[in-house]
């Protein structure tokens, strides 16, 4: 039997995703849609596609707007591979003026851990559960018994002072295994989930990957996003 479904929207630098979820089985019950990000990737133009994926996919009820910055009471107050002129913008209340029904902003890697934990490898664990999400960047998810603490941008922590590109499995894990190390010392984490692009060849890098911690991989994959954005909007319908 079909549950609550909502439309969630995960907003990168490259492109915008969007698809029915159904909140109650933890999964997607669309296809996935997908079109380019606009360039520039003003609020205008972004909300715009966001209302036109709503439109095509016959959406109703509550709207989940995962997007890549710090969102703070609803405003953007960074802007992380999309233009500028998102900080200090209310993207979840315009979006709402568009298609005319509430939208939840969220920030991207915090949705993903959402998915997460409400439906995925972080599902059921007590404590504090870190979501880290390896891409072009790091984005992180800080969860306390299911909570979100929201905002944590641990990626930017400064890491051996300098970038390294190129890097084999055996080098690239060998810098996760320290960037773990210096997590687990701040957080103690009952849990890492490990989620992002780079999960697709989990299979190669998950059994080098070393921590006190338990490690998983995420469940929800580039699907996350959404999910979680979907996620958000529930809870937000509960509140």
């Amino acid at each position: 039997m079909a549950g609550r479904i909502l439309l969630g929207l995960d907003v990168g630098g490259s492109s915008i995703k969007g698809a029915l979820v159904d909140v109650d089985r933890g999964a997607t019950s669309s296809a996935l849609r997908s079109v380019a990000t606009p360039s520039p990737s003003t609020p205008e133009q972004v909300l715009e596609a966001c209302a036109q994926i709503d439109r095509e996919l016959g959406a109703s009820g509550a709207v989940g707007l995962a997007f890549p910055a710090v969102v703070q009471r609803g405003i953007a107050r960074t802007a992380a591979n999309v233009d500028k002129s998102w900080i200090g913008c209310a993207g979840g209340e315009r979006l709402a003026q568009l298609i005319g029904r509430p939208v939840s902003f969220i920030n991207d890697a915090d949705a993903a851990g959402l998915a997460e934990v409400a439906a995925g490898a972080a599902s059921g664990v007590r404590g504090v559960v870190i979501l880290l999400t390896f891409g072009t960047g790091i984005g992180s998810g800080l969860f306390l018994d299911g909570e979100l603490v929201p905002n944590t941008e641990l990626g930017h922590l400064e890491f051996h002072g300098r970038d390294e590109e190129h890097l084999d499995w055996p080098g690239w894990c060998a810098r996760v295994n320290d960037y773990l190390a210096r997590l687990h010392a701040l957080f103690w984490p009952d849990l890492f989930i490990i989620g992002g692009s780079v999960t697709e060849h989990f299979d190669q890098f998950g059994p080098l990957l070393r921590s006190p911690t338990l490690i998983r991989r995420a469940t929800h994959a580039g699907q996350a996003g959404v999910i979680g954005a979907a996620f958000a909007a529930a809870r937000a319908q509960q509140r």
